[in-house]
């Protein structure tokens, strides 16, 4: 596996699986490999500790600067006001408002007051934990309660990522900002789906959105068996190719339930999940080599 590989695992809606294939892929990963890690961008609800089990071994509170305004200073010019595009701070003549869970922390206020009244405090908005998993570590964003905001912290917890490590990326479902953050400047991305019309139409979606980000991209089909074949239709027609298909198999249900990794209850998965790696690996190099024969 290529040194610094960061592999995405997104889907355009939840439950299709997308935390079971990136769990089972870092797990079969470091069978073969040192420095793997394994992270959860999913800050919002991160659960791929419950299948890789450790202790917090370190954790980092993590903040964004939000505006804090001298009143002494302000002529109630209003200029941060028209500035900001999400009304964080607001001016209606006299000293401005400020509406911290509104905040992106981008610091344009600051930089374009003319009277200098803007200053920047921190306010905390969640962790980025570290946790050792027997071969893999892991890397995952807890969102506070009540903090509407996850692209901060989903660049925190990816600036936790070395040059020597593989990565699994654990995106949020759907196709909205915390899922943008997590996929780019990763080096190609795993979309999971399921074969029903809920999950055509949500993969149609994602597929709509990736082209943008010029990142190399196939499927895994998971639950094959309890819909139709309209999603290996699209795929074909659209060129994309199909890495995986998983069975609607009871034992892996059951497994799922109980936190147990689908290559450890059902040992002949593995091999399955080495040759996504693989076929994931070839994706990325074909991708790097066409840019190659570009130039």
């Amino acid at each position: 596996m290529v040194k610094g590989l960061k592999i995405a695992v997104a889907s355009g809606k939840g439950g299709t699986g997308k935390t079971t294939v990136a769990t089972n892929l870092a797990v079969t990963l470091a069978a073969s490999e040192d420095r793997v890690v394994y992270v959860d961008c999913d800050v919002e609800e991160p659960n791929g500790h419950l299948f890789l089990r450790g202790d917090v071994s370190a954790e980092e509170v993590v903040g964004i600067p939000i505006p804090v305004v001298d009143t002494s200073a302000c002529d109630g010019c209003a200029e941060c006001s028209r500035f900001c595009q999400y009304n964080a701070i607001v001016c209606f003549g006299s000293e401005p408002l400020v509406f911290p869970e509104l905040c992106h922390g981008c610091g344009g206020c600051v930089s374009i007051c003319p009277r200098q009244a803007i200053s920047e405090t921190d306010r905390r908005i969640g962790v980025v934990q570290t946790i050792q998993a027997e071969h893999v570590k892991v890397i995952q964003g807890r969102l506070d309660v009540g903090v509407a905001i996850a692209p901060p912290l989903i660049r925190a917890v990816k600036a936790h990522l070395k040059s020597d490590m593989v990565a699994i990326l654990d995106a949020p479902p759907g196709t909205s900002c915390p899922v943008i953050s997590t996929l780019l400047e990763t080096d190609v991305i795993v979309l999971v789906t399921e074969p029903t019309p809920f999950g055509l139409h949500d993969l149609k979606l994602t597929v709509e959105m990736l082209p943008a980000l010029g990142i190399p991209f196939g499927v895994v089909i998971n639950r094959v068996g309890i819909g139709d074949d309209r999603v290996h239709n699209f795929c074909e027609e659209q060129g994309i190719p199909i890495l995986m298909e998983i069975p609607d198999d009871r034992r892996i249900a059951e497994a799922y339930s109980r936190g147990v990794l689908m290559v450890d209850a059902l040992p002949e998965y593995l091999e399955r999940f080495e040759q996504l790696l693989s076929r994931t690996e070839a994706l990325y190099g074909a991708e790097k080599g066409a840019c190659h024969a570009d130039k």
